[in-house]
């Protein structure tokens, strides 16, 4: 599929649970993917390591939501591979001025140390990637959003693949039937990413977090 990628029909892959990816930046053809295994981030499971929770406690870090959705699309594609294409690039950031597509910011110094970036929809939150220009930036990122869409109601954090890293965090791997369950029963219901502000003190994420997992 050539040029440009409708924002109708991405949320309409989301929907059955298929996403786009590309061969790499300079691709102009986007093609869908709707894996056999499924990653999916248990918002009731995410792993804080005492190490993560150490550096948590400590601070010196800000987070916001929604701050810097191009800063962190940019991050995200800055690597030597990467499937974000300008197709893809350009729907995410319609999808972000319609509301559908949301970023979490790592601040550092004043500067973008690292985030994460998806699509919300009812009850689900579609994790799209995640960069880290400073140590442990990612992790950071992933325990204030999941933190975040458990208070507002969210039920699905589809991380899409199971890698190492997410693993470590406490994503886990499900079948593609028991991706599309868990997803139907999200998409029934509504939630709203800005219902509750942020929150700005990392000590009660973890707290919130050692409480339920």
């Amino acid at each position: 599929m050539p040029g440009r990628l409708p924002a109708e029909l991405l949320l309409h892959a989301y929907s059955l649970g298929v996403f786009p990816m590309s061969q790499g930046r300079d691709d102009p053809e986007v093609f869908w993917v709707d894996p056999r295994r499924r990653g999916v981030l248990p918002l009731d499971g995410f792993h804080i390591s005492r190490s993560l929770a150490r550096r948590m406690r400590r601070g010196g870090y800000g987070v916001t939501l929604d701050a810097d959705f191009a800063g962190v699309l940019d991050g995200c594609a800055a690597r030597a591979e990467t499937w974000i294409s300008a197709p893809i690039r350009e729907v995410y950031h319609e999808l972000h001025a319609r509301g559908h597509a949301h970023s979490l910011e790592i601040w550092q110094e004043g500067a973008l140390a690292g985030g994460v970036y998806g699509v919300a929809m009812g009850r689900a939150f579609f994790g799209e990637s995640m960069f880290s220009a400073r140590t442990d930036a990612s992790k950071l990122a992933l325990a204030h959003l999941v933190d975040h869409l458990r208070r507002c109601g969210f039920v699905l954090f589809d991380t899409q693949f199971l890698t190492d890293h997410l693993a470590r965090l406490g994503a886990v791997e499900i079948s593609r039937a028991a991706y599309r369950a868990r997803l139907a029963e999200a998409l029934g219901g509504a939630a709203d990413i800005h219902a509750l502000p942020l929150e700005s003190d990392p000590a009660q994420v973890v707290q919130r977090n050692t409480q339920t997992s």
